[in-house]
């Protein structure tokens, strides 16, 4: 069969993409190294029958109406507001705590008339409904908002950003902890975007009626590594040179054979646990910024809205370097001037084939949230077809 374009990714970025382009008129094929479509908001039912991130916890959220429009058009949404917090010793068990930081964190933290201080101050600093950083509060002069910018970066950041990253504190980039934010509000939710939601069957449907064009092929357990070949500035499939656009989602670095060196990652290691009861936490997701070795335990059942008593699942995630080896998936770029550089590398050699596109976290080397994958997706679709889809 003739393609116009291949898609190496069956995640957002590729799947927004074919179908923005066979909804153009081409006929596109989609190669996918998984057993499944979705990427890494893939989702399944467990042997207990609850529906499952394989991948970890996926909450959809955007102030992209164009993003949202898009979406809706595979799935209908189940309203959910995600709500954090952060489990922490305290004098007495164990305290939970929204996050980010906010005024309800902040009663809990110190004793009444402190706390009704602390909030008067920020209210009269700052506003209402303001998220300020620690960086500002610590340079406020007054001692007791600077105070509250530490207690802030030793319970909630600090230990969690360790094991998150695998950093000792005085590694961590001054710039990522200046953004640290204490909410000046009441309002819990982890996102305050105007759309929020999950899909009311889940991301695995979305993305099947996505896929759901006679314009597309999806191929899956296929490596495009052993399909598509670059030399020259031209691009070859199955050993024939092609001619049509190919997007690719993958890590830049193994399209290149990782010639110049391996990107840097952090990669998570996922602990599935079913348990014989109705609830075992009090919120979706739990962060655990002090203590334990995991980051946070995310109970499905809050997230999905599925009703089944008497069991439920959770996953605790675990962060750790990523090596490279085939049971790996590379989750979060590690940016500094190092791999900014070695990143620039490959996107040259990648500049060199004009008829291949870099699309999404691993071939671009950021992090994305779902929302701007979708966005960009839909820019480079409508930039390839000239506005048409």
């Amino acid at each position: 069969m003739h393609y116009d374009s291949i898609i190496v990714g069956a995640g957002f970025a590729g799947a927004v993409t074919a179908r923005c382009l066979a909804e153009a008129g081409r006929h596109v094929l989609i190669l996918e190294k998984h057993n499944h479509i979705g990427g890494n908001a893939y989702d399944r039912l467990d042997e207990a029958g609850i529906l499952i991130h394989q991948y970890g916890p996926h909450i959809f959220h955007t102030n992209d109406k164009a993003v949202y429009d898009f979406l809706s058009r595979f799935t209908q949404w189940r309203t959910y507001q995600h709500e954090v917090v952060a489990n922490i010793p305290a004098e007495e068990g164990r305290a939970e705590m929204p996050v980010p930081f906010n005024l309800l964190s902040l009663r809990q933290a110190y004793a009444p008339e402190k706390a009704a201080r602390l909030e008067k101050k920020l209210m009269e600093t700052y506003g209402p409904e303001q998220k300020v950083t620690i960086l500002q509060l610590r340079e406020n002069t007054d001692p007791e908002l600077s105070e509250l910018a530490q207690y802030v970066y030793d319970h909630v950041f600090v230990r969690y950003t360790m094991k998150q990253w695998g950093q000792k504190p005085e590694e961590i980039d001054p710039a990522v902890t200046a953004r640290v934010p204490v909410f000046i509000s009441e309002d819990c939710r982890y996102f305050q975007d105007v759309y929020q939601g999950m899909p009311l069957h889940g991301y695995t449907p979305l993305f099947e009626a996505m896929l759901a064009h006679d314009g597309i092929e999806v191929r899956t357990e296929t490596d495009a590594r052993d399909m598509l070949t670059l030399k020259d500035g031209k691009i070859f499939f199955d050993g024939a040179e092609f001619s049509g656009d190919v997007i690719y989602s993958g890590p830049v670095d193994e399209l290149f054979s990782c010639c110049f060196g391996r990107l840097p990652y952090r990669t998570l290691d996922f602990r599935f646990e079913t348990h014989a009861q109705d609830t075992y936490q009090s919120h979706g997701t739990v962060n655990y910024t002090m203590d334990e070795d995991y980051t946070r335990i995310t109970e499905f059942k809050y997230l999905t809205g599925q009703e089944k008593s008497g069991v439920t699942t959770i996953v605790k995630e675990y962060s750790r370097a990523y090596t490279g080896t085939a049971d790996e998936i590379p989750y979060y770029a590690i940016a500094n001037e190092a791999t900014a550089a070695l990143y620039a590398q490959y996107a040259a050699k990648a500049s060199a084939f004009p008829r291949l596109h870099l699309l999404g976290r691993l071939a671009e080397y950021r992090y994305y949230n779902m929302d701007a994958i979708v966005a960009g997706a839909l820019k480079l679709s409508r930039a390839l077809v000239n506005g048409t889809c």
